[in-house]
């Protein structure tokens, strides 16, 4: 929306005809219908549902917005640069409270700012982004101005390393951003212009440079000396009226322009990025369910190889378990997959184990060899071994399936080899041994387990 929003001009309205009204409902009507979509989208589990419950009310609040054609402006900056006193100016009331301590604004609060059209229009105000021991504050502060129509971000000075970075997140929202210097009446008019420079270069690329304006909300009262005809003098305090002129200008340029359709592009942007938020947490969901499928059926499959004694049963039962992983996680993720579909992608994940991890398969095959020609202690102790790697086993061909579920049944751009070498980079084998024996241990009884086992703990 930044550039959309740069590249127009205040008499952009009147270029456009009667053709406007048109484009804007269909603006707002496509903004309802996404928002309304991801109220009502069935596939969204409880839980997750559950978690952005916040995020839902606000999506209907926004509706009701849009209905009302309501628009949201919302001030942004450090504390004590006057954003309050900014919007008392605009307003022409004290609505909002103003302090010379720091942190004085502890929660979003509006006021309806009458003087623009039917009074649609409300002006929010922030937290400071800087207050100490503030980071719920200042999350507010984001939250607020990622949800506005437009952002008023106002300094008083050039902008610190702390302003600057605000900056760059606030406009990474794609948010109309009018960059205001505040105070002014604290500097010449050669000490302004410097500044407004200043603002310009370091704001290139995220401000339009016609949105950086400068304001007084609150100018310092004045001395004021009278000398009557007897050459008395009389001194009094005067209050200068709020030099907000150039705000208001540029504020009524922007919303004659485009104010119909800021609050149907901001919803939209709004209605994006929740359902990114919603497909991650989904995902996010869908990762916790997998990794305890994962091992489960891997603690199934390691139970049953260490200890059944025949290397064939071994290996049939070895399949059974895998398949059945891969169809539950198959389900888990939505992508269905039937145990023929299963089966190849077991092969195909067997396959690159088999390149990559050569020496493992070794083993389960020796530890096969040893159950067929030997019984007692050797049998029972190259059963523990075999199920701790059957486990394993599992494990990788379980993250391999997962990941190829998550992207779609898409293995990427560096196919099956790729997937199956970077888990194993990432997977402790050593560690996944050792969780192995545990969980195997637990399954079948601690007792149990030792007894036959012997010094395999």
């Amino acid at each position: 929306m930044r550039g959309w929003l740069s590249s127009s001009s205040p008499d952009a309205s009147a270029t456009e005809g009667d053709d406007s009204a048109p484009k804007t409902n269909d603006h707002l009507a496509l903004a309802r219908e996404s928002l309304e979509a991801l109220i009502d989208d069935p596939r969204i589990p409880a839980e997750v549902r559950s978690a952005l419950q916040e995020d839902y009310r606000e999506v209907e609040a926004m509706i009701e917005r849009l209905e009302q054609g309501h628009l949201h402006i919302a001030v942004f900056g450090r504390v004590s640069v006057g954003k309050s006193a900014l919007l008392n100016a605009l307003l022409g009331e004290q609505r909002f409270s103003t302090s010379p301590l720091h942190g004085e604004t502890t929660q979003a609060q509006q006021g309806q700012w009458q003087e623009y059209r039917s009074g649609n229009v409300y002006l929010i105000d922030t937290p400071g982004i800087d207050e100490v021991d503030g980071e719920a504050r200042e999350a507010l502060a984001r939250r607020v101005a990622g949800r506005a129509d437009l952002v008023l971000f106002v300094v008083d000075a050039d902008l610190t390393a702390t302003e600057l970075q605000a900056l760059r997140q606030v406009a990474a929202t794609h948010r109309p951003v009018l960059l205001v210097l505040n105070k002014i009446d604290h500097y010449n008019p050669r000490e302004r212009e410097a500044l407004l420079t200043a603002l310009r270069m370091r704001s290139h690329g995220l401000v339009d440079p016609r949105n950086i304006v400068a304001t007084a909300a609150a100018p310092a009262p004045r001395l004021v000396i009278q000398v009557d005809e007897e050459g008395n003098e009389t001194e009094t305090w005067e209050q200068p009226p709020p030099d907000i002129d150039q705000l208001k200008a540029r504020l009524w340029a922007i919303l004659e322009a485009e104010g119909d359709t800021l609050a149907a592009l901001n919803a939209s942007l709004f209605a994006s990025d929740l359902s990114d938020q919603v497909a991650a947490r989904v995902l996010e969901a869908r990762h916790e369910i997998g990794q305890k499928l994962i091992r489960s059926y891997a603690t199934a499959k390691g139970v049953a190889v260490a200890l059944n004694p025949i290397p064939v049963a071994d290996l049939a039962a070895a399949a059974a378990v895998d398949v059945s992983l891969i169809v539950h996680l198959s389900n888990a993720y939505g992508l269905p997959l039937s145990r023929h579909e299963a089966g190849d992608l077991i092969k195909t994940v067997g396959s690159q184990m088999a390149l990559v991890m050569g020496t493992v398969w070794g083993i389960h095959l020796l530890s096969s060899a040893l159950k067929l020609s030997s019984w007692g202690l050797s049998t029972l102790l190259t059963g523990g071994v075999q199920g701790a790697v059957a486990y394993y086993a599992t494990w990788v061909v379980g993250q391999a399936a997962e990941r190829y579920l998550a992207q779609g049944k898409s293995w990427g751009e560096g196919g099956p080899k790729r997937v199956v070498r970077e888990i194993l980079d990432q997977l402790d084998r050593d560690s996944i041994l050792r969780q192995a024996r545990e969980d195997i241990r637990a399954r079948v009884g601690k007792g149990l387990w030792d007894r036959r086992n012997g010094a395999i703990r």
